[in-house]
């Protein structure tokens, strides 16, 4: 079992045993285990394999290494089916819904004998559940919102789920003799925030029939839906489709460009190639006259697919018929953003609120990474249940700070906070401490569930004080979840713009907000767009990446990057606020 899986399933349990009732600190053991294994940079599978002690891993004993060497072994977690046998499974999914938490679902179990989303939804279209205590027409209005957005999501992976289902299978075609090229291509190579399903492109000469057989056999296969000579399709485990398609070198470029899509990007190439007398499709670029006959002119590689058509190579990223073929066709193409153009991590928390490390962990982390600043940005004291910092305490975390900043002075650490945009728009943080902060982010971490122009009013408000820098994970959406806010973005990317605050894409892939529509806006307005990780552990620090590829699709180069900024500029950055804004 990959890893992802194992953490699932002991969140379900978790879940279950909340519901159930059961001790709150054999709760959090399951949900400590939960993030251990998805966070371990290796397969757990691997260490039970080799014979490995898992007690080992932080926040697992005795017991729970058994269980999780079971799970692996077997395939099934006798704990979860004792617990299963009293509480229905199918809970565990209605505490996925957004304004459903595990004690809402235990009511709604016992006191209306709901136990699907499918009676969720009837029982609130028979107007049984806003009469239960701890209901009402808000919370009902947020919960139907849910509903729909579970049923828009259904069937869709996050990104970095998909990533870590595939990376096994990957490698495990990777290693067929025959294989000379393993590409994952799709919306996965597009870089799209979620994925519906994979597709794999392997690059052989000979030996397809084997390939394809290594393919439909992997451990992780639950179903082959097709498996000829070239095409095979199955189903993991997890419900991931993947698709493969084998094709020889001379057609690898065609297949490539064919099979990443998107279909819109796909179509428009096509109208192109037959308007210059060309014919396109997965096997190369022909003249049309004689395609069913001839050598194709292009197809080894995307480059000469894209110049056999007159134009430059297209970065996957962009490839969603938004512009970037004229852009293409007229050189403007943006040198889109990389992850070694970044210089510096502006979110992230340490043990002073809810992170795992302490800010010496955290800063010595970056600097392995080759980051010349970082900014510390512990909670405001709004989130009390976290640890938020109260004034007092933002100075305590002063001190030490300053003390980490001499015991590793080879990156510049800056006094920052994420301080919480309140009812009405006010700040959650006295103004004297804001003003001896070098970075203040404000985010929106309550009352979501407002109406568009009172929450765009409150939003707008907070960005206006002058000790604002950065607005955090501007719409609040966390994909497969929740929804965003309502917002109008627009005026709060134009009000960015008028005030020099900077917006965010938390590179959280549970976040990947903003979405990038709103920052490649960001972008045409010249607002500074800051891609940052909000890491809560040192693990949190790897995701930077993924908002790497959020950006490059909102068609962002270095110089929109807040962050991308060399040390010296960003520092004169930062005191545009005593020099005053336009």
């Amino acid at each position: 079992m990959e890893n992802v899986e194992i953490a699932q399933l002991l969140t379900e349990l978790a879940d279950l045993l909340e519901i159930q009732g059961a001790n709150p600190f054999r709760v959090r053991a399951y949900r400590n285990a939960a993030r251990t294994v998805r966070d371990h940079p290796g397969a757990v599978a691997d260490l039970v394999e080799a014979g490995e002690d898992l007690s080992a891993l932080p926040g697992i004993g005795k017991d729970l290494a058994g269980q999780l060497a079971t799970l692996v072994r077997t395939g099934r977690l006798p704990r979860l089916e004792e617990v299963a046998a009293e509480v229905p499974r199918s809970l565990a999914r209605l505490v996925q819904l957004d304004g459903v938490g595990p004690k809402k679902a235990r009511k709604l179990w016992t006191e209306l004998g709901v136990t699907t989303i499918d009676e969720l939804e009837r029982a609130i279209e028979e107007d049984r559940v806003a009469a239960l205590e701890g209901f009402g027409p808000t919370s009902v209005a947020r919960i139907r919102e849910a509903i729909e957005h579970y049923r828009r999501q259904t069937g869709r992976f996050r990104l970095d789920v998909a990533e870590e289902l595939i990376r096994p299978l990957v490698a495990h075609l990777e290693a067929a003799p025959t294989a000379e090229r393993v590409v994952v291509a799709g919306s996965y190579r597009r870089r799209r925030d979620t994925v519906g399903d994979i597709d794999i492109l392997v690059v052989a000469e000979e030996g397809w029939s084997d390939l394809m057989e290594r393919f439909t056999t992997f451990r992780s296969v639950e179903r082959v839906v097709s498996a000829g000579e070239t095409r095979g399709s199955v189903v993991l485990r997890s419900g991931l489709e993947v698709d493969l398609r084998v094709v020889p070198a001379a057609s690898a470029g065609a297949a490539l460009q064919y099979f990443t899509g998107s279909q819109a990007h796909s179509v428009a190439l096509r109208q192109i190639a037959v308007r210059q007398g060309l014919s396109l499709n997965e096997w190369g670029v022909y003249r049309a006259e004689d395609e069913a006959h001839a050598e194709p002119l292009a197809g080894a590689t995307e480059e000469e697919v894209y110049d056999a058509l007159g134009l430059p190579w297209i970065p996957p990223e962009l490839r969603e018929n938004r512009g970037e073929i004229e852009a293409a066709r007229e050189g403007r193409l943006p040198e889109l953003v990389a992850l070694e153009d970044l210089r510096g991590d502006l979110h992230m928390h340490s043990t002073w609120s809810d992170g795992k490390a302490s800010i010496e962990e955290m800063a010595r982390a970056c600097a392995r990474r080759g980051y010349a600043y970082m900014v510390i940005s512990d909670h405001s004291p709004a989130l009390a249940m976290v640890g938020g910092l109260t004034p007092e305490r933002a100075r305590q975390q002063w001190a030490e700070l300053d003390r980490v900043r001499e015991a590793v002075p080879d990156i510049r650490i800056y006094r920052g906070m994420e301080v919480d945009i309140l009812r009405d728009g006010a700040l959650d943080m006295d103004d004297e401490v804001l003003a001896e902060l070098d970075v203040v982010i404000i985010s929106v971490h309550s009352l979501m569930d407002m109406d568009g122009p009172t929450m765009t009013e409150r939003v707008l408000r907070a960005m206006a004080h002058p000790a604002v820098d950065i607005l955090g994970h501007p719409t609040g959406r966390i994909l497969g979840k929740r929804e965003p806010y309502a917002l109008d973005v627009e005026a709060v990317l134009q009000a960015a713009r008028d005030l020099d605050v900077a917006v965010e894409i938390n590179a959280n892939p549970r976040r990947l907000d903003l979405n990038e529509i709103h920052a490649r806006r960001a972008r045409e307005l010249g607002v500074k767009v800051a891609i940052s990780t909000d890491a809560h552990s040192l693990d949190g620090l790897e995701h930077m990446r993924f908002g790497v590829d959020q950006g490059r699709r909102g068609w962002l180069q270095r110089e929109d990057v807040l962050n991308a900024m060399e040390p010296d500029d960003f520092e004169r950055w930062l005191r545009r606020r005593a020099e005053g804004r336009a």
